[in-house]
């Protein structure tokens, strides 16, 4: 018998947590400039496989809890995140469709639009990087959705999250 409830909806909770705490764990100065787009990925997935379940509110949620950890400004991660759990609910139905590697240019240009709305933020803050290595991990996560989609949906389907 199936009950009407969600199923094992922690595994979503835990998997943006984990998330979470790679977006803000310490690196090295040189390779903090590379670090992927962790959070990002994670909604994108979230938003892509199950739009009814994860979205604009864990978007939001995530975003604000990013900004307590990292220290910035109140809501500065969240508008990026909201923008990309947006742009991937809106064209979720095409995206289904496409494979791995047509998904990660379609990411490539969402995560940079979130980027440069970061960037924007930045500026209006007075917190502006000198340069445009600000973009830098958008490329790198763009290569890693094909890992990172496949890593989820094994554990989503060992799991039987719906």
């Amino acid at each position: 018998m199936i009950s009407g409830r969600p199923n094992n909806g922690w595994v979503i909770w835990f998997s943006l947590t984990l998330a979470l705490l790679l977006s803000v764990a310490p690196m090295p100065g040189s390779a903090e400039i590379a670090r992927p787009l962790w959070l990002g990925l994670v909604i994108a997935f979230w938003s892509l496989t199950l739009p009814h379940r994860g979205g604009l509110g864990a978007a939001f949620c995530f975003g604000l809890a990013q900004d307590v950890l990292a220290g910035t400004l109140f809501g500065q991660s969240a508008l990026p995140l909201i923008l990309i759990a947006f742009l991937v609910l809106s064209l979720q139905q095409r995206l289904r469709m496409f494979p791995l590697w047509q998904q990660s240019m379609v990411l490539l240009v969402v995560l940079g639009l979130a980027q440069l709305v970061q960037l924007w933020l930045n500026t209006l803050t007075g917190n502006r990087p000198p340069t445009l290595l600000f973009l830098v991990p958008v490329p790198i996560s763009a290569l890693l959705w094909p890992w990172v989609f496949v890593a989820l949906q094994g554990m989503r389907q060992r799991f039987a999250v719906y």
